[in-house]
């Protein structure tokens, strides 16, 4: 079934391009800030928007997030805010795909019923949930195919080819997966595993009718290029839009500049992926 999310990969695909997915915390440097940065990353060419819930002991993510996760963390940042951020960005942008990137503890312990509920009220897309194995997301899958949220499960350049198979079949989003072994943050350069794992991936996902994104460590357009070259339907940007933020967070103009040229250089990569 199509949802805002598949819908977007597919009239990407019909143009013959790919998606640029970016990612920024929830609420930082602060919401009001945060909510503009979002805006500007969708005039410069964004075609997807995850927001990283502040959480305490993020697993999967690197330094740069993790301060930033620190920082709005101590100025009272709660999953509330975020939920109602998302809100605030729908007003104005209807059609562009919204998810929740976020641990499993912060939906179990506010009631997973709860939360899903109050998520789609404010018209969230899905989620993205790093810490969630498909093996113990039966509750999970059930609210969010009721509420037709998206679910994007993660996998790695080792995943195996029968679990891929399963993770393929229950994505109801894309497939995303992680492009080196570690956290996230830029990488000087991939090793050829990660591209041979994004070609394997690819043919397997797209067997089941999926999309592949890849995430972690793509900072620059060469590498979200080798990446699409490889096969993957979508770039997932993240540290390097954070690292624009925090640079330049005391000079408004200058942050939005320079994170519109960035996303400008990424999407043009995906614009023509031949």
């Amino acid at each position: 079934m199509e949802n805002n999310v598949t819908r977007t990969f597919n009239k990407l695909a019909q143009r013959n391009e790919k998606a640029l997915i970016g990612y920024v915390v929830g609420g930082y440097p602060t919401l009001e800030l945060s909510r503009e940065i979002i805006e500007q990353l969708i005039l410069s060419g964004v075609d997807i928007v995850e927001i990283g819930v502040p959480f305490s002991d993020p697993m999967a993510d690197g330094p740069i997030i993790q301060e930033a996760f620190v920082r709005t963390l101590n100025c009272g940042i709660a999953p509330k805010d975020c939920l109602n951020l998302v809100k605030s960005v729908r007003e104005r942008h209807k059609e562009t795909p919204l998810l929740l990137m976020t641990y499993s503890n912060i939906l179990y312990s506010n009631g997973l019923d709860k939360f899903l509920i109050r998520s789609k009220n404010c018209d969230l897309d899905g989620f993205i949930v790093p810490d969630l194995n498909f093996e113990e997301a039966d509750d999970y899958l059930k609210e969010t195919s009721k509420l037709d949220l998206a679910t994007v499960f993660l996998t790695s350049p080792n995943t195996s080819a029968e679990r891929l198979e399963k993770i393929a079949a229950l994505s109801t989003g894309f497939v995303y997966m992680v492009s080196v072994f570690g956290i996230t943050g830029s990488r000087n350069k991939f090793e050829r595993y990660t591209f041979e794992a994004v070609s394997r991936s690819k043919a397997i996902v797209s067997s089941y009718g999926k999309h592949l994104a890849v995430g972690f460590g793509i900072s620059n357009a060469k590498d979200g290029r080798r990446m699409i070259e490889s096969g993957a339907d979508g770039i997932i940007i993240g540290s390097s839009l954070i690292n624009i933020i925090t640079k330049n967070e005391h000079d408004k103009n200058k942050m939005m500049s320079e994170l519109d040229i960035f996303v400008k250089e990424l999407k043009a990569v995906c614009k023509f992926p031949n």
